[in-house]
């Protein structure tokens, strides 16, 4: 059976240099009946669990260390014993959340995950953080940004661990390199595509 691609929006809390907004996370599964990995597990182990239902959970995989893209980690990992999947740059962050429960293992650039017979390719995009990543499935004709590039250009990098020229660096040198078709699946708000953000960067 092919992969396929499940969405899910979660709600909840951001918090970071003490303040605090209320989002709406994009919760991405990709797999098939038997197997699949969740890319980014957001405030919401109860609704990312019944996403997953009976299928076997193979990894949960972070695009970055913000509060608001990880709070529901541990809890999906205990309940499913799938590993956290982190790249290491990013480490600073995610013990800010769970300072008393590490990452399951790292990312790396160029690294592969196979899931349903499909390939995802991460990207390491430094720049809305310093282990940001994206995943790129070229058989699926889509890549996951995170919060790296959204409908209208890149995320924001008015924060701590955050930077701008470095974001725009990433974007156009990982993510507008790929095919214009290419979909576009962000961490927040709506799909886009590689085409059409390439003017908004």
């Amino acid at each position: 059976m092919a992969a396929r691609i499940d969405h899910l929006v979660t709600s909840g809390v951001f918090r970071l240099d003490g303040e605090t907004h209320q989002v709406d996370n994009n919760v991405w599964l990709v797999g098939d009946d038997d197997e699949v990995v969740v890319i980014d597990a957001a405030h919401d182990a109860d609704a990312i669990a019944e996403a997953v239902g009976g299928r076997t959970l193979r990894a949960i995989v972070c695009t970055h260390a913000h509060n608001d893209h990880i709070d529901a980690a541990p809890e999906l990992a205990e309940r499913t014993g799938a590993p956290v999947l982190l790249h290491p740059d990013d480490r600073v962050l995610w013990d800010m959340t769970h300072p008393d429960r590490a990452p399951d293992g790292e990312l790396a650039d160029g690294q592969r995950i196979t899931v349903a017979g499909t390939e995802l390719t991460v990207l390491h995009t430094p720049g809305h953080a310093p282990g940001a990543v994206c995943l790129h499935a070229p058989g699926l004709g889509t890549v996951f940004t995170g919060d790296t590039l959204f409908q209208g250009g890149p995320g924001a990098t008015g924060r701590s661990f955050s930077d701008h020229p470095t974001i725009v660096r990433s974007i156009k040198e990982r993510l507008l390199t790929l095919p214009p078709q290419t979909v576009v699946r962000t961490g927040h708000g709506p799909q886009t595509t590689v085409g059409e953000e390439s003017a908004n960067v």
